[in-house]
């Protein structure tokens, strides 16, 4: 498959996943179908996320080292957000349970996706620092990503189930979904936009001019 068709989809998956995240998170701040729903419509968004992340994956396996580290820690991290989609759907859990089985790979997850964000932005910039550079799309994608990594996280502390069952702030944990999830998709319309150089197949004994 060539780096562009793998680009589109990477960005066709987060583009998809991250508005199903957004839909998700609308539907929970407005108590709309119950928590079930709520959790198939994350569940169904995580899918994507996954897709997006196995993608862009495959799209580093010609940069840098620290581009696939990035890549990898972000695949990794939907795969975590899996987990807890998965055991969000569980019923009966007790507040604990919750915390364990679900508030705590949200954790995880959130943390890993903060790391690759970094990763990619000390990629660009070339220290541990982050760069400024507006005029680059390839930073406009990573830092639309980290904001979103970055609500994601607010979210995902907010969402902590105290001992009497309830979240520590439920309209936060929404509101950070929903923003951290419709960053991500934005970030995947831009990507659609970076089309990398199209891979060119040469005949043997040919050699084709750019």
């Amino acid at each position: 498959m060539s780096l562009r068709k793998t680009n589109a989809i990477a960005a066709g998956a987060f583009v998809v996943g991250g508005s199903l995240f957004a839909l998700g998170a609308a539907f929970a701040q407005g108590d709309v179908g119950g928590p079930r729903l709520v959790a198939g419509v994350y569940l169904a968004g995580g899918v994507f996320f996954s897709t997006g992340g196995y993608f862009s994956l495959l799209l580093t396996r010609e940069g840098s080292p620290l581009e696939s580290l990035s890549a990898l820690v972000l695949f990794v991290g939907t795969l975590v957000f899996g987990v807890n989609l998965l055991d969000s759907l569980i019923g009966g859990l007790s507040p604990a349970q919750v915390d364990r089985l679900v508030w705590s790979p949200d954790m995880v997850g959130c943390a890993l996706f903060l790391v690759s964000g970094h990763l990619a932005m000390v990629n660009l910039s070339g220290n541990w620092l982050p760069c400024w550079r507006p005029r680059e799309r390839g930073w406009w994608i990573v830092a639309v990503n980290q904001l979103g990594s970055i609500l994601f996280m607010v979210s995902a502390i907010a969402s902590l189930v105290r001992a009497e069952g309830d979240e520590i702030a439920v309209g936060i944990a929404n509101w950070g979904t929903l923003t951290g999830a419709l960053c991500f998709a934005i970030a995947g319309v831009i990507q659609e936009f970076e089309r990398p150089p199209a891979q060119t197949e040469r005949p043997t004994g040919l050699k084709v001019n750019p």
